[in-house]
């Protein structure tokens, strides 16, 4: 999900877990549905005011479309990229890296503080926020005027797809954001249609946070639903939530195929195939140990169509050539 500091790996786990819950809260408020919505949600005609509720139930109406837009999340500043609006974006975290543009805009947040000042001095038309943290350190964005459109973090793909559609109704480009909606399905669905194929399914360990603080997705969890889209059995969706495991449980449960996302620390893949006893793992065995982009498993924005297809590609390979 972003780069670490690889040599304060406690600042990265604590980082990790707070960009990896944005990234599986709940949204129990759907994007605004075209058909139930009112005629001023859905009619954004040029240089005519519009309305846009958000995922606290805040009907944010503009004058125009916006110009110069604040992300305080990576998957939305990925949202706004892809609907051609990332050249309005005036701010962003530090560990926005995706597209590579995105690390030219300014800082104006570690992902878990802001810097309000610099916000307020960029004069943003909307800020584009999210539920995750202490709302009071919205409240001097808010005593200045700026409009905050707030995005509940996606916990499911049926979530991402909202947030696509919110954002870009917001920015009056409602067309454009039922394109790649359709474009991730389609993306899914090609991969579904492979993996539909095999026989049995491969078992795979999927390893958030290495030894020997041991952190692994079970169920109703948005890393869960990738795996279940790849045709894969998580040998934890019996459980559910971020789960603490220990190395004994994960020997227990012998997978085929262990997966990494734990990029901040050097070459994760060698780290677990040199653990005590791990060497008697199928997986270790067979040499199926994989680093997964941890932007891609855990960002839920547009590339989740990639990621699903990344963990496809990597447990069967064979259906893809």
């Amino acid at each position: 999900m972003k780069q670490f500091i690889s040599n304060n790996w406690l600042l990265a786990l604590m980082l990790s877990f707070t960009l990896v819950l944005a990234g599986c809260g709940n949204n129990n408020q759907s994007a605004p549905n075209k058909d139930d919505a009112p005629a001023s949600e859905v009619k954004q005609e040029k240089d005519q005011p519009y309305s846009v509720t958000d995922d606290l139930g805040n009907k944010i109406t503009f004058d125009k479309v916006p110009e110069k837009v604040i992300s305080l999340q990576p998957s939305n500043t990925e949202i706004l990229f892809a609907l051609g609006a990332g050249e309005k974006i005036v701010g962003v975290t530090d560990v926005d890296n995706y597209p590579e543009k995105a690390a030219d805009i300014e800082s104006v947040s570690d992902s878990m503080n802001i810097n309000a000042e610099k916000i307020i001095a960029l004069n943003p038309d909307v800020i584009i926020a999210y539920t995750i943290g202490d709302e009071a350190t919205l409240q001097p964005l808010k005593d200045a005027g700026i409009p905050i459109f707030v995005i509940a973090s996606a916990a499911t793909f049926e979530d991402v797809y909202g947030d696509i559609q919110q954002i870009a109704e917001v920015m009056g480009v409602k067309e454009k954001g039922a394109e790649i909606v359709d474009a991730i399905k389609n993306q899914i669905a090609a991969v579904v249609d492979k993996t539909d194929t095999v026989n049995e399914k491969k078992s795979v360990y999927l390893e958030i946070s290495p030894a020997p603080e041991i952190y692994t997705p079970g169920k109703k969890t948005f890393q869960q639903e990738i795996l279940a889209k790849a045709g894969v059995t998580n040998i934890f969706e019996d459980q559910e939530g971020w789960i603490k495991v220990s190395e004994e449980e994960i020997i227990k449960r012998n997978p085929d195929v262990i997966t990494t996302t734990a990029g901040f620390i050097e070459n994760p893949e060698q780290e677990i195939k040199t653990r005590t006893g791990w060497d008697q793992l199928t997986a270790v065995k067979e040499d199926k140990v994989y680093y997964l982009n941890e932007d891609v498993m855990s960002r839920p924005g547009p590339r989740i169509g990639e990621a699903v297809e990344l963990v496809a590609k990597t447990v069967y390979p064979e259906l893809f050539k």
